[in-house]
């Protein structure tokens, strides 16, 4: 199957997804664009409305290696909440260390929501800006209540 490749807007950013099918092989953020397509429920998200993207499987998650488990624990996170890295390698058992190296070198960020992995005393680091996490963050939280309202 052909490998596809756009860009949509977040906020002031471009998010770069290459993919083919539901298997998402890279994305990466960029001041610039480029043609072509991104898949629906990306751009929907980065429009800013909840939605799941565990539809999407990341070449990350294959194999067992340390980090294809913390990556598959990282997809466990749910929608505007967050886990901190020592949180998260408990449940892979690992150190908090090796998180934050597997979420440096995430392939597939969004699908891997490394946004949502926060330090145990502050919001932690994301690449290529921290701005682009809190506004992720932020997004989320904001979406998340939102919700709580609509269904209460």
């Amino acid at each position: 199957m052909e490998t596809l490749s756009g860009s949509c807007r977040l906020g002031l950013w471009y998010v770069h997804v290459y993919w083919s099918g539901n298997l998402v092989s890279r994305i990466r953020f960029s001041r610039t664009g480029i043609k072509g397509s991104v898949p629906p429920l990306i751009r929907q998200y980065c429009a800013g409305r909840p939605v799941d993207l565990r539809a999407f499987s990341s070449v990350a998650i294959h194999g067992d290696t340390p980090y294809s488990r913390i990556y598959r624990a990282v997809r466990e996170i749910p929608y505007g909440k967050t886990a901190t890295y020592g949180d998260i390698a408990r449940v892979v058992g690992t150190a908090p260390r090796a998180v934050g190296q597997a979420m440096a070198r995430n392939p597939t960020p969004l699908v891997i929501p490394c946004h949502r992995v926060v330090a145990a005393n502050g919001i932690g680091g994301f690449s290529p800006e921290i701005e682009i996490k809190e506004l992720l963050l932020a997004m989320e939280k904001k979406n998340r209540e939102t919700l709580k309202k609509t269904i209460a």
